[in-house]
């Protein structure tokens, strides 16, 4: 999917527009949520593009905030070095401030397509009440998938991903560092392989009841298994990290799914890591995996992460739940270093 800029009205406006408000151009405008500074965020006003013949208005039900990435944006670190490849679709502004940031969008197409009206779609959007995309950029919400729910797609396609990098089978012992949305994913995903042995390691005692509802074993890092087939690390630490590598059997595959952001992470790479022969694998959405690239496309992968939400269990990764006009109240203390809780979802139907 390509990213597509537009124009805003204004850093630090907050004035609330009913559904119906137009610019002085007579364009639709609608409010969305921009990151202005350090820990400090606006509902800012912006002009909707005109609707072309491919194009759908999706008036917004539901979006979530991906806590390890949105976190980065929020506190200004993004290293400048990446600035081009972070940018998300449909992103307005630039890093590190002031920027139009966000991509788990759920809607309904109000406007567009014959065959698209009253669908409701999943679509990589910042946060925003209402948004005009091309139709090749929705992907459908099966009926099975409730709105709130089909919020997760976008960790869920991250973590297939990370499945297709590290070659997961069957009868795999696999372990899991980290028990934030998306290392929960990525276990919920492998305790679906026939005979695998599944581990979640984490630091959180209370992780272990959501983990067993996923059909996940728990350890606490002193207690992690060892001699794994598979290690998928995920809890952005270096103590995470030297987990993961000391869980690792001989010649196994760690799969890093951390984004650190500015700074140096150390690696230990000391010990028996080369003795044993270890590899550790970098995994990112961005390109799908080498070993489906030649058959999968982004959209293909999308539709596949989607058609896997129909598991109820799963709402338990989203345990906050926040107005979006009360976001920037809000978001500090969601987005807070250490602050509990997984996926937050944004509700877009609850007006102040």
């Amino acid at each position: 999917m390509e990213t597509q800029t537009g124009s805003n009205g204004g850093i630090g406006r907050m004035a609330r527009e009913p559904e119906s408000a137009t610019a002085g151009d007579g364009r639709a405008r609608a409010l969305a949520l921009w990151y202005a500074a350090p820990r400090e965020c606006h509902l800012n006003e912006v002009s909707l593009p005109a609707l072309g013949p491919q194009d759908c208005r999706v008036t917004t039900l539901w979006s979530g905030i991906s806590r390890g990435t949105e976190r980065l944006v929020f506190e200004g670190r993004v290293p400048a070095s990446e600035h081009g490849r972070m940018r998300a679709p449909f992103q307005e502004g630039g890093f590190p401030f002031p920027v139009k940031y966000g991509y788990c969008a759920v809607g309904r197409v109000d406007s567009g397509p014959r065959d698209m009206l009253g669908r409701v779609v999943f679509c990589l959007h910042p946060h925003q009440e209402r948004f005009v995309v091309p139709r090749e950029n929705l992907v459908p919400v099966p009926e099975a998938v409730p709105a709130r729910r089909a919020i997760l797609a976008a960790n869920l396609e991250t973590a297939l991903n990370a499945h297709w990098d590290a070659g997961s089978g069957p009868a795999d012992r696999i372990v899991i560092v980290g028990g934030g949305t998306l290392g929960l994913l990525t276990g919920w995903l492998a305790a679906r392989l026939p005979g695998a042995e599944v581990t979640l390691v984490d630091i959180e005692p209370s992780r272990q009841a959501l983990a067993a509802r996923l059909g996940l074993g728990f350890a606490l890092p002193r207690a992690a298994p060892l001699d794994a087939d598979i290690v998928f690390h995920a809890s952005a630490s270096a103590a995470g990290l030297l987990t993961a590598i000391g869980c690792a059997g001989q010649e196994a595959r760690i799969v890093e799914l951390s984004w650190y952001g500015e700074g140096t992470v150390p690696a230990p790479l000391g010990g028996a890591f080369h003795a044993r022969r270890l590899a550790l694998v970098a995994s990112q959405v961005g390109m799908v995996a080498p070993s489906r690239r030649a058959r999968w496309d982004h959209a293909r992968r999308a539709r596949a992460a989607m058609a896997l939400l129909t598991d109820e269990r799963l709402d338990a990764l989203i345990t906050d739940e926040v107005a979006f006009h009360d976001l920037p109240r809000r978001l500090p203390e969601l987005l807070a270093p250490g602050a509990a809780g997984l996926t937050a979802a944004i509700c877009y139907e609850a007006r102040p």
